[in-house]
């Protein structure tokens, strides 16, 4: 078996936690990942490269762990995806990258028609080009009340005509779209999104419980459909708890039938777990009610993100960032989130969910909602490259996407001539 470069630790995926390690890595694919034990079966030459015994450096407190899969983000290092602006969002894909997110839908803020057509005609190029796995519309179909960081003079009603128009811009490109189930029309643009292989996302909604209910049913069994090869099979659930109503004991709404949906494993439920949209306690909830195989964690990370307190802009609106804490400058409303996805892990873990669940909810369960599990979101020979190292404290110590190096670890990797 050809490797070129190997890592030892502990690997921890979704699928399994392996205490001492190995992932072997060849022309961007894994070659092999188990325990360290199995090397010997492998015809690998260990001495090349390894310690002064010949043998490989033992575990040391690193943990392996998946490339990040991050299906809700706005952008990042002073750039938002809404911008249009091309050398943004690249550089916010980038920068993303670097920290553990190696795979990422780029989400867009309600905008006008001709700033959406825009803004997805750079990311389907984006897409095209491998930096970003597509586009995800958090709008502009939304609940007015339930509107949160978006522009409330941009919203309409849907619009089967705009929708055709967004789908030719964006191609292939756009996997999810975040919809309100109680407007006219939502039940005509879940047709047309499963139709396509397009994910609908329940969100920034006021939708009654059986409203929701219905929505998610007829989302679910639209991608069950025989025409939908994208291998996305299951709605999603827009940051739950976040833009929606309350649970409430006599109108229980869009959050129990949420939940519901996703402890029965019909739908996949977002989770903004960093400590400020969450607090730790919902998050933990949460996981033990609906089980971390029906839960993606994310970001709704901004253009602060990586970057210190001070003015930004998410879409058309001036946003404040004080304490890591963005907010609209006009309502007050929280306008997305600044943590990295390895950062919304390692608050997860904080709250009380043992680390693998927490894992397999920022890896294994995203890849599945975007059709990707056979590719990246866990560690198995065959799988795409993508890896990231970190401490026993989950801080970042190394980052490979697709077999190259976009943040070099230090003597944690030995690479074999």
């Amino acid at each position: 078996m050809s490797t070129d470069v190997i890592l030892r630790g502990r690997i921890v995926t979704g699928s399994m936690d392996v205490p001492d390690g190995i992932v072997a890595f060849d022309g961007g694919v894994i070659t092999y990942a188990g325990p360290a034990s199995g090397l010997a079966g492998l015809g690998l030459d260990v001495g090349k490269g390894a310690g002064t015994d010949g043998t490989l450096p033992e575990a040391a407190g690193r943990i392996l762990m998946p490339g990040l899969v991050d299906v809700h983000c706005h952008g990042a290092l002073g750039s938002d995806f809404s911008e249009g602006s091309a050398e943004g969002a690249r550089s916010a894909a980038r920068y993303l990258h670097s920290r553990g997110t190696t795979t990422l839908l780029a989400s867009l803020v309600t905008g006008s028609p001709e700033n959406l057509v825009r803004n997805l005609t750079v990311l389907r190029d984006l897409a095209d080009d491998g930096l970003i796995a597509g586009s995800h519309l958090e709008g502009p179909f939304l609940a007015s009340g339930q509107c949160g960081a978006h522009d409330p003079t941009l919203l309409c009603g849907p619009d089967a005509g705009l929708l055709a128009h967004l789908f030719e811009a964006a191609g292939s490109s756009l996997a999810s779209m975040t919809l309100a189930a109680e407007l006219p029309g939502a039940a005509a643009m879940v047709d047309m999104l499963t139709a396509r292989g397009i994910i609908p996302s329940l969100g920034h909604t006021a939708a009654d419980h059986g409203t929701a209910v219905s929505f998610l049913e007829q989302a679910a069994a639209g991608l069950a459909g025989p025409g939908n090869s994208t291998g996305r099979v299951r709605p999603t659930v827009t940051h739950l708890f976040n833009a929606m109503p309350s649970l409430h004991h006599r109108s229980p709404g869009p959050v129990a039938a949420s939940i519901s949906a996703a402890h029965a494993g019909n739908a996949v439920v977002e989770l903004i777990a960093d400590g400020v949209h969450l607090a730790p306690e919902t998050v933990k909830m949460v996981f033990e009610l609906v089980g971390a195989e029906n839960i993606a964690l994310v970001t709704d990370s901004m253009a602060a993100t990586g970057l210190q307190d001070g003015q930004y802009r998410l879409g058309t609106l001036a946003v404040t960032v004080d304490q890591g804490v963005a907010r609209v400058d006009t309502t007050g409303a929280i306008a997305g989130g600044t943590a990295t996805l390895l950062d919304v892990v390692r608050s997860t873990v904080a709250a009380g969910v043992p680390l693998q669940d927490a894992v397999r909810a920022a890896t294994a369960v995203p890849a599945s909602v975007l059709g990707l599990a056979p590719q990246v979101g866990d560690l198995h020979a065959g799988m795409r490259a993508d890896v990231v190292i970190v401490d026993r404290d989950l801080h970042l110590a190394g980052v490979m996407r697709r077999g190259q190096w976009v943040t070099p670890p230090d003597q944690w990797v030995t690479p074999l001539e």
